[in-house]
């Protein structure tokens, strides 16, 4: 066989395959090679397609098909296109269980998919269920499956055009992101944002998508500037985007740099557009999300009871969903406001069993941060040297993850402990280290010491 025989055609089978199909098809249907290829091709371009002797275009796929009464998919492939048509339809229905529904039993549907899809040979399908499944295991906080199944997703879809990869590498750089992997986050958006400009794709969907997951990652890495442009980027985008879901997540985003302004106000008009959008869709994690941001709100500006009662939600809606990961990262920020409205035991209480080594990785970040509310509360006890621990280990996670808002406050709590000791060296070691960053509104993961 030579080379050009074994290319597939289409991304289907190889030329002596559909030569066989082609054959096969015509001989049922008692069509002479000459009734199959008038008026656009030849006979002789049959006889050779049908030996398998060459690799037919597009174009004479199409036309083979019509004459057949075959789709172009299923001569080139030799699956009957209502195969690939329900299996979308139960992508789909997966996808909707995950909004509203338990993730764990959504994964178990998309893995069905998923093998489903791979029997087929469908791989834009095969990439979707893989998505799915990072999604589910972002929710159920498996954040090293959910790269993993993200990365196979981008993988698979390595040949398709750069906007149809977005949603793998928005999926990568947001498990990324919650592992406490900012720069890399960062990165794998910036570097699929360059690959759209490169090509001249100017496709809304994919800009709004990746522009959009960048604001979290540049605010946590004190990018301020940077996150307000992606911010008005995306917002200019939002007009040509269909998506109800992506403009959701895109408000909810945009509230963030909106705190960290100052435009209060506008941050929950933002905030009540993306719930309005997630009520219509049914989709409960992210409305609970718009809880937590509004709770998260709250909490920088002192209204402590209001924010309790915003995470509390959020936390109850998201326990419901089976939502591990950001059910456990909303206690560390409830936390924080039960020990600021002197209700300490409550707050160290779910704090140490969020700590537990036996609980699921939730992220440097968040992790940081109870560690920091733990050193909090040790120093309210006179327990210097426990909080000092705390302390040490919060730093050694927010260094590697390079959250600059996080890391400034947490320099000055433990230069303030060492000077209070009179470790003077010590303390203006600290303190050193967190000058060169800077914690505003909106720019840390708690609100107000």
């Amino acid at each position: 066989m030579t080379a050009e025989q074994q290319l597939p055609a289409l991304g289907g089978d190889t030329p002596a395959e559909i030569g066989r199909r082609v054959l096969r098809l015509r001989t049922e249907l008692g069509l002479t090679q000459r009734q199959l290829a008038e008026p656009a091709y030849s006979a002789a371009y049959v006889s050779t397609l049908e030996a398998g002797k060459v690799n037919p275009s597009p174009a004479a796929l199409r036309h083979l098909a019509e004459r057949l009464g075959v789709s172009a998919e299923e001569l080139a492939t030799g699956r009957p296109a209502q195969l690939a048509t329900v299996l979308r339809a139960k992508l789909t229905d997966a996808q909707r269980a995950l909004a509203t529904g338990d993730p764990a039993e959504a994964s178990k549907s998309y893995a069905q998919l998923l093998a489903e899809a791979t029997e087929l040979g469908l791989d834009d399908e095969r990439a979707t269920a893989l998505m799915g499944l990072g999604h589910c295991a972002m929710e159920m906080g498996e954040l090293r499956d959910a790269r993993t199944h993200f990365e196979e997703a981008q993988r698979l879809l390595a040949d398709a055009p750069p906007a149809q990869r977005a949603r793998a590498v928005r999926g990568r750089a947001v498990a990324h992101l919650l592992a406490g992997e900012l720069r890399y986050s960062i990165y794998l958006l910036e570097t699929a944002l360059e690959e759209l400009n490169v090509a001249g794709l100017n496709d809304p969907d994919a800009l709004l998508l990746l522009h959009s997951a960048s604001i979290g990652p540049y605010m946590d890495l004190g990018s301020h500037a940077r996150a307000a442009q992606a911010a008005e980027l995306a917002l200019a985008l939002a007009p040509k985007v269909s998506d109800p879901a992506a403009i959701a997540s895109l408000h909810r985003a945009v509230a963030r740099t909106l705190i960290a302004e100052g435009r209060i106000a506008e941050a929950d008009a933002s905030l009540a557009k993306a719930a309005d959008l997630y009520q219509q869709l049914h989709i409960r994690t992210e409305l609970a999300h718009c809880h937590w941001m509004r709770g998260y709100v709250h909490a920088q500006h002192d209204n402590l009871e209001l924010a309790e009662q915003e995470l509390r939600t959020a936390r109850a809606m998201l326990a419901e969903k089976r939502a591990v990961l950001y059910t456990t990262q909303v206690e560390v920020e409830l936390a924080d406001v039960l020990r600021r409205r002197d209700k300490a035991d409550e707050a160290e209480e779910l704090l140490t069993s969020l700590l537990d080594p036996a609980r699921q990785d939730f992220g440097a970040v968040h992790a940081a941060a109870a560690h920091r509310l733990l050193g909090l509360m040790a120093e309210d006890r006179g327990a210097d040297e426990t909080a000092e621990e705390h302390y040490v280990l919060a730093l050694s996670l927010l260094e590697n993850a390079g959250a600059a808002g996080d890391l400034a406050d947490l320099c000055r709590l433990l230069g303030d402990l060492f000077r209070r000791a009179g470790r003077t060296e010590a303390a203006l070691d600290a303190y050193r280290t967190g000058l060169g960053h800077r914690a505003a509104p909106g720019t840390t993961t708690l609100g107000r010491r």
